[in-house]
């Protein structure tokens, strides 16, 4: 795709000049006559760069770098002829990439544009590498869910929102019923497929607020903010369900079920993140010893099941 430069002067012949050379570079050149009209512009136009002289009526050039600098990301190139008054620190300091002295000499300005260019290339991917090593950090290679150590850190966060305002959250944890035997039967790669399933459905039945977590192997964890443990006993079963009722074929003409178990808890005051998490897990263990493909709950010292 090609990149979009925009020129700012005041003096028509040098933005028409510089328009005309921009764009047989091989750029989409747009101009401006002054540093409003480039404010404008870039309101509904972005740009990759910017190239516009210091010394223009109103707003000067380097008002508008710091302007742009501030609010689109945009790289500028200033152009000046007072060589005594200004410096490349000058330029760099309000944001500028660049800084270039009249007389303008195009082949430099091409070279200087083509650096800010690369330059601006190597930024963005270095951005998007950055983005995508932390989603890594925090993600499953598998089932695309949060991992156990984002797991941990959202539990932070809920523990710390409920101490504020008080708030009840909920945790679920799921555990697929006889999945090493579906392992062993049918090898590992269509235990794999169980995996994915069950985390689409698992999305597919929360809400936005809500949020999924591979915990390792077979396990999965749910946290559902604003949420008490009776008001959690409605989602639970709407996931078992959709899981009894999904179709597996790891063998032609074979179809298999595969169920689940689940755990329900609720948040209690001033205990340990540990704590919730055992007592989950023990509602968890709770309905495989109550027969499996179930809801068991635990909260304080009630408790209560639900299943097929």
């Amino acid at each position: 795709m090609k990149s979009k430069i925009l020129i700012v002067d005041n003096d028509k012949s040098t933005r028409e000049s510089l328009h005309e050379f921009i764009e047989n570079a091989g750029y989409i050149s747009s101009t401006a006559s002054s540093a409003d009209e480039a404010l404008d512009l870039l309101k509904t136009n972005n740009q990759d760069v910017v190239i516009t002289d210091i010394v223009m009526p109103g707003m000067d050039g380097l008002e508008l770098t710091g302007l742009i600098k501030e609010k689109y990301d945009t790289d500028v190139i200033v152009i000046t002829g007072y060589r005594e008054d200004y410096s490349h620190e000058d330029a760099i300091t309000i944001g500028a990439s660049d800084i270039i002295f009249k007389p303008i000499r195009l082949e430099e300005l091409l070279l200087r544009l083509k650096r800010v260019l690369k330059e601006r290339e190597i930024t963005i991917e270095r951005v998007k590498m950055l983005e995508e090593s932390q989603k890594l950090a925090i993600t499953d290679g598998l089932t695309k869910l949060y991992n156990s150590r984002h797991f941990y850190k959202q539990l932070d966060l809920e523990v710390d929102r409920f101490k504020r305002y008080h708030r009840p959250f909920s945790l679920f944890f799921i555990d697929i019923d006889h999945f090493k035997k579906y392992n062993d039967t049918y090898g590992h790669v269509e235990g794999d497929k169980v995996l994915v399933r069950l985390s689409w459905i698992i999305k597919s039945c929360l809400r936005t607020m809500d949020s999924a977590y591979r915990y390792g192997g077979e396990e999965f964890t749910i946290i559902l903010p604003e949420t008490t443990c009776k008001e959690a006993e409605i989602v639970a079963p709407r996931i078992r369900i959709a899981m009894e009722s999904e179709e597996f074929t790891p063998k032609p003409e074979k179809i298999v079920h595969v169920t689940i178990s689940i755990g329900v808890t609720e948040y209690n005051s001033n205990e340990k993140i540990s704590t919730l998490v055992h007592r989950a897990d023990m509602a968890m263990y709770a309905a495989k010893q109550k027969g499996r493909n179930r809801v068991c709950s635990l909260f304080a010292d009630k408790s209560s099941s639900s299943g097929a």
